[in-house]
């Protein structure tokens, strides 16, 4: 689902040695979505164990660490992030083909969901929870955007994405915007959660077409939320349910160790 894509296992999973060198390297790690933002300047051992307090003299403290900085590193982006700001986009000369597929499963595990039955659940803070059909979302103003997606593992593509502005569908629903988290969850079991700020950039779109064609399975039918200020993995794909809450539903990534912000 959301550009779940396919990482390598979690700092948090892996075993920390405490060499210096090690400690380090699982750090970057840890930070790399926001590495423009805070560079390696920053990343020395001296300054971890300053910012945090911890002691490094267990594997125990070494993941409070990271998880410290991490914490940091969400707020400090969220404080950084311009709402108002746009992303670049590009003409279609420059869309990627094939535009890569990327999930935590091989592309012929894709969840298929069948159109005729589709609903889209709403839950948590919002007023009008009467699912949403696909059908409903088509008859809505739409948009496109010609944008690059920035991997976390390094790599990028540009491509053509259109369907409803998330902003606009939050309205339309009565959606507590006032509210700090978005949550949803997806076909495939992912689900992740993103800042309000983010749901209401005007960049940020309920994706229903690729290149001007419905959304393929590959790339995320019925539909994807597209946000061009995000990391691949913050963009959920096969999305059934969303909700808005006061309380930060996690992430499937999140939850094994990665930024949670996940600024692009």
């Amino acid at each position: 689902m959301a550009d779940s894509n396919k990482f390598p296992p979690s700092p948090f999973r892996q075993k920390i040695t405490l060499d210096r060198e090690m400690i380090i390297k699982d750090a970057e790690k840890l930070l790399s979505p926001s590495r423009r933002l805070f560079g390696k300047k920053m990343l020395s051992l001296g300054g971890l164990v300053m910012l945090t307090g911890c002691k490094l003299d267990a594997p125990e403290s070494v993941e409070k660490l990271l998880e410290s900085v991490s914490r940091f590193n969400d707020k400090a982006q969220a404080w950084l992030f311009d709402p108002t700001k746009l992303a670049p986009e590009y003409p279609e000369s420059m869309i990627t083909r094939p535009f890569p597929f990327n999930a935590f499963y091989s592309e012929d595990k894709a969840p298929v969901v069948d159109p005729r039955s589709y609903s889209l659940k709403l839950a948590g803070m919002i007023d009008n929870k009467t699912p949403v059909t696909l059908a409903q979302l088509n008859a809505m103003p739409q948009q496109s955007q010609v944008t690059r997606h920035i991997c976390v593992e390094g790599w990028s593509a540009i491509g053509k994405w259109g369907g409803v502005r998330f902003s606009e569908f939050l309205k339309m629903v009565g959606a507590d915007t006032t509210q700090p988290y978005v949550g949803f969850k997806c076909a495939d079991d992912y689900y992740l959660s993103i800042d309000m700020p983010t749901a209401l950039h005007p960049q940020t779109i309920m994706a229903l077409t690729y290149d001007g064609e419905t959304l393929p399975t590959k790339y995320g039918f019925p539909m994807k939320l597209r946000m061009p200020t995000k990391l691949g993995y913050k963009n959920p794909k096969h999305i059934t349910e969303i909700s808005v809450t006061n309380v930060n539903p996690g992430g499937y990534w999140e939850d094994q160790g990665y930024n949670w912000f996940g600024g692009s």
